[in-house]
């Protein structure tokens, strides 16, 4: 051993040369095959470190290839030609991987996936003028833990910078803490605008509407997403009293709001979206319900109905409703309820829009009532925010919380803690872009700490997600959380003072003495923040167990989820040919040779009754200040009464709001059944976008 005391890695470094790396690998190949054999990897390994020593030459390193290939001849040798072909496939692998990351210009000292690189030298990565990568992930990260750590400084003249910076680095390079993505791209830059969440006012005059449209513009270059309430635009016909004309209504100027965002792209670096929201008693609401029915209409938008609790009402006792005129508060008609529920979901089962906000609901936990009423969200619906407020959201990776199949409170405590501390000084290094925006949010300072990861915690507990324990600890655990973030959220506000807007707020009213942030929960969807922690999304389940990526134009990959892959080879199913026949459809259930059990914790979106993902939803909305994004994913058969089932016990759940989203009712998917090639052996295979983590009902926003 000591005439090879040092190796020399792939990207130059010289390190400890480690014989226990080579017994992993040759068992890692044994347990591959289905034969694992530790024994058999020790004997091989000590072969190797032999011929080694009898090549070892002085002042002569060997490298990790060198090392490799005689692993790969000493395989061979001691006759293993399984084990040996599943080292050598698994070598090539590796060396595709390394390959398309070299294009891609990341560099990988986080072991990160091909599709996680992809994602941040698309999205995060600082760049040249000339588009090339300027810095690495670790980079990235230091980058984003100094300047949000700087705050401190501000509020404590004498605090440890350094340790604090190392504290929200460490939070973040080991992927147990990730904030929304502005803050990823934008924090130490020009650009500096960190929220990801934003709710903007449109009035009933042209220049207010106008106004929006350039504000919007504004945002989504920075990379925020925005929402909308267009209840208060006059309705379709409706007199204009300045040019004696008739009003073209609220879906004509939401067209304007739509166009522009095509146009502004976000310099390719994250795409434009925005919520649409009409409550049920406009007089256009018919018009609104259908709006994305035709194909192409409408494709940066997500669109909800804002329900009030006299609509659900009505359409649980088949009453009537009225529809009201925002620019005279006149009653101009009334509808069976009923009747427009059915136009709802239908065209939410044809289409996945609209999805259903219940806007009473939402205003009985509205924490600042007096600075007035929430009217929309955010592009995912869960963040409800006031007219020009923005929010700043981040999820800590739930699969890091687990010790000994456990979840390890203290560890999460920690955890939790340190993000609202995060969180709060976002805020403070924020570039707003706008006085009104800068204001309200400084006023109400509202953060949103949220989850990912939910579903593959769950497998590492051995509980299926489709059970009542799931729900149970769902519950448990956001309930933690919640506290968790209030009690750091109070401690801020003895150091730092309470939010601007507390007097009055539902904190004063209940008797705290002090709170910095008027809300600190909001359960986001995740979506690449996900993909980079390379865990699943949200409190979402697995959209599939093993599938097909289009990490970038002309390569494809195997992606197959790495919890499924481990117990495979531990209880000796695990073949290529198995993740294959997976990949046909995602799902495990219809799949012979694997046992009962695991296909019970390893289900997909698609798997799971529909009535079972609002009562997860309900779950964590019950500890959580804003709301939960959550999508109800429904197989292609699924019908209009399943969508009517579905939005009326969310009603009933209190949930904030609801979104479903049936396979096949989009020709423009990112996740879809690929077409067999023909005169080809290759089969059809599960296809997913590569930014696409199972979250979002639109899956072109």
């Amino acid at each position: 051993m000591d005439k090879i005391p040092k190796i020399r890695k792939r990207d130059g470094r010289i390190v400890d040369f480690d014989k226990a790396k080579i017994v992993t690998a040759i068992y890692k190949a044994s347990l591959a095959v289905g034969e694992p054999n530790e024994k058999l990897a020790n004997k091989v390994a000590n072969k190797v470190v032999e011929i080694l020593e009898k090549k070892s030459k002085p002042d002569v390193i060997p490298t990790v290839e060198e090392v490799q290939d005689v692993v790969e001849r000493m395989l061979i040798k001691t006759n293993l030609p399984k084990v040996a072909k599943a080292y050598i496939i698994y070598r090539q692998k590796r060396a595709e991987l390394r390959e398309i990351k070299t294009i891609l210009g990341v560099q990988n000292e986080l072991k990160l996936t091909v599709n996680a690189a992809k994602v941040l030298q698309k999205r995060y990565l600082l760049k040249d003028d000339k588009g090339k990568v300027i810095e690495s992930p670790k980079e990235l990260f230091a980058r984003v833990a100094k300047i949000i750590a700087e705050i401190d400084k501000r509020y404590n003249p004498n605090v440890d910078l350094k340790f604090l910076q190392e504290k929200f680095y460490q939070m973040m390079i080991n992927f147990e803490f990730l904030p929304n993505s502005p803050t990823l791209m934008n924090a130490g830059t020009d650009i500096g605008q960190l929220s990801a969440c934003f709710v903007l006012p449109v009035g009933d005059s042209i220049e207010e509407i106008f106004d929006a449209v350039k504000h919007m513009a504004l945002i989504h270059k920075s990379g925020g997403g925005t929402g909308f309430s267009f209840s208060k635009i006059r309705p379709k016909g409706d007199a204009v009293k300045t040019t004696k004309g008739v009003a073209s209504g609220p879906l004509s100027f939401m067209r304007v709001f739509d166009i522009a965002t095509e146009v502004i792209k976000q310099g390719g670096r994250r795409r434009g979206a925005n919520m649409g929201i009409l409550r049920i008693d406009h007089p256009d609401i018919l018009d609104f319900i259908g709006a994305k029915e035709r194909e192409g209409s409408f494709t940066n938008f997500n669109l909800s109905v804002a329900a009030t609790d006299e609509f659900m009402e009505a359409v649980k006792n088949d009453g009537l409703y009225s529809l009201i005129n925002p620019r005279t508060h006149k009653v101009v008609k009334k509808l069976r309820a009923r009747h427009m529920f059915d136009q709802i979901t239908f065209a939410a089962w044809k289409t996945g829009d609209p999805g259903m906000v219940f806007i009473d609901e939402i205003n009985r936990h509205n924490q600042t009532p007096r600075l007035g009423k929430i009217e929309s969200t955010n592009p995912c619906g869960e963040q409800m925010l006031l007219p020009y407020e923005s929010c700043n959201l981040g999820s800590i990776n739930l699969l890091k919380m687990v010790t000994d199949n456990k979840i390890d409170w203290r560890k999460l405590k920690k955890t939790v803690r340190a993000a609202v501390h995060f969180l709060d000084n976002v805020i403070d290094t924020n570039k707003f872009l706008l006085p009104e925006i800068e204001k309200i949010t400084k006023g109400n300072r509202k953060i949103g700490l949220g989850v990912m990861g939910f579903a593959e915690m769950l497998i590492q507990f051995g509980i299926p997600y489709s059970s009542e324990e799931a729900i149970e600890t769902g519950e448990e655990l956001m309930k933690f959380i919640s506290e968790e973030a209030r009690n750091k959220s109070m401690e801020l506000g003895k150091k730092r003072g309470s939010f601007l807007n507390f007097k009055g707020s539902i904190w004063d009213k209940l008797g705290f003495e002090t709170m910095r942030n008027a809300t600190t929960t909001t359960i986001a969807p995740t979506g690449t923040i996900s993909i980079i922690a390379g865990t699943s999304s949200g409190i979402e389940p697995l959209f599939a167990v093993s599938f097909v990526r289009n990490v970038m134009e002309g390569v494809r990959l195997f992606e197959s989820n790495h919890l499924f892959e481990k117990i495979a080879k531990e209880r000796g199913f695990y073949s290529r040919e198995l993740l294959t026949k997976v990949s046909c459809s995602g799902s495990i259930q219809n799949i012979k040779e694997i046992p009962e059990d695991v296909k019970s914790l390893f289900v997909t979106a698609l798997d799971i009754p529909p009535e079972h993902h609002v009562k997860m939803q309900a779950a964590f909305q019950k500890y959580t200040d804003n709301a939960v994004s959550k999508t109800v994913n429904l197989p292609e058969d699924a019908s209009q009464n399943d969508v009517k089932k579905i939005y009326m016990l969310a009603y009933e759940l209190k949930c904030k709001g609801i979104t479903v989203y049936r396979y096949g009712s989009k020709k423009e998917q990112v996740l879809y059944i690929s077409e067999p090639i023909k005169l080809a052996d290759e089969p059809c295979f599960l296809v997913a976008d590569s930014e696409f983590t199972g979250e979002c009902r639109d899956c072109m926003v």
